[in-house]
């Protein structure tokens, strides 16, 4: 019997040990703790690109007022890929191996994040893909994967929209030699990706659905670059001079790289200019009336919805309520029509 009893207490007080170890280990949770300090990396596909560079700026004056308003230290390392998808993975790589908190990624190749995806899915850091946005599959390999942008058909809409206005206020305004179309130019982003294609179909699109004959005289590739879409606007204008009635660009920096061709020539042409992004310079053209209009991306609304929903997923706090996070992966940023009506308002919205 004593040998029983013996046993019995030696189990009661080997259950105890145990339970004191494991409310020891409870308290010591990391998610129990006040987080004072996160350490945020961030690879842009180019830092050169005027849009990029104006998320870039946003960001960081988000992450001063975020500090003031939390009492937090937050540390961003932010690095350019300069168009290398094997630099954006080696710098990825670096992140990891520095122990950073979350990871955002600009990606140079939209079809190419499977090493990236793995390594940071290995190391267990969230991570937050912008702007450039990887197919839908890839971002479902892993729930700490997020992505923060705008639907890219959306822009190739509004700036078809923006057109369809003109012509239903006043179509000759647009059919300068009075043949019954309109003929354009388009200059394109990157060959083959996603947002170039999107904005090149859906704003043909947009206007024949709206009972407008268009015809194409040319369509190049500038690579979201104003200098290259310089040098192809001045190939067309000796090429087809005054019939361009319509520059169609996939972003400002290309509209303003056709704004700049035209200013030299315009004794011979002076067609309409639309863009994409709403840039700065891209604002201050329309309000000059070099350019007839833009579609907004809100670079301003990215980059703060990136950092909350970064600081969301490190300090385990709730999103503000006026973030929605779709899918549990998606942070999507609407666009907005700019044309000299609304230039005003919207410089001031900005700032």
């Amino acid at each position: 019997m004593k040998k029983k009893i013996g046993i019995v207490l030696l189990v009661i007080l080997s259950l105890q040990n145990f339970s004191g170890c494991s409310r020891g280990i409870d308290l010591d949770f990391s998610k129990d703790k006040e987080i004072k300090n996160i350490k945020i990396g961030i690879s842009l596909y180019d830092q050169y690109d005027t849009f990029i560079d104006s998320i870039a700026d946003y960001f960081n004056k988000a992450v001063r007022e975020k500090e003031r308003e939390k009492n937090v230290t937050i540390q961003v390392n932010m690095v350019s890929a300069n168009g290398s998808q094997s630099k954006q993975n080696d710098q990825v790589e670096q992140f990891v191996e520095q122990n950073y908190d979350i990871i955002c990624v600009n990606l140079v190749d939209r079809t190419d994040p499977s090493m990236i995806i793995d390594r940071v899915k290995n190391a267990n850091i969230p991570t937050i893909f912008f702007n450039r946005e990887l197919v839908e599959e890839d971002l479902e390999r892993w729930d700490k994967l997020y992505y923060v942008g705008a639907v890219a058909l959306e822009s190739g809409i509004m700036q078809g929209k923006i057109m369809n206005a003109i012509c239903k206020n006043d179509f000759h305004s647009v059919d300068k030699n009075k043949d019954g179309k309109i003929q354009y130019v388009m200059l394109e982003g990157e060959s083959g990706h996603q947002d170039a294609l999107l904005r090149t179909e859906y704003v043909i699109d947009t206007i024949t659905k709206a009972g407008y004959s268009v015809e194409r005289l040319g369509d190049e590739v500038a690579n979201w670059n104003r200098a290259q879409a310089e040098t192809k606007m001045n190939n067309w204008i000796q090429k087809f001079g005054a019939n361009i009635e319509v520059v169609f660009a996939n972003n400002d920096e290309m509209a303003l790289g056709a704004v700049e061709a035209i200013n030299k020539k315009k004794d011979i042409i002076n067609p309409m200019i639309l863009g994409i992004d709403g840039t700065k310079e891209a604002i201050e053209a329309i309000e000059q009336g070099e350019m007839t209009g833009t579609v907004l991306n809100d670079s301003k609304g990215q980059a703060e919805s990136m950092l909350e929903l970064a600081y969301s997923l490190v300090t385990k706090e709730k999103l503000s309520s006026d973030i929605i996070l779709l899918d549990g992966k998606y942070i999507r940023l609407p666009y907005e029509i700019v044309t000299k009506d609304n230039v005003e308002e919207i410089k001031k919205s900005i700032k």
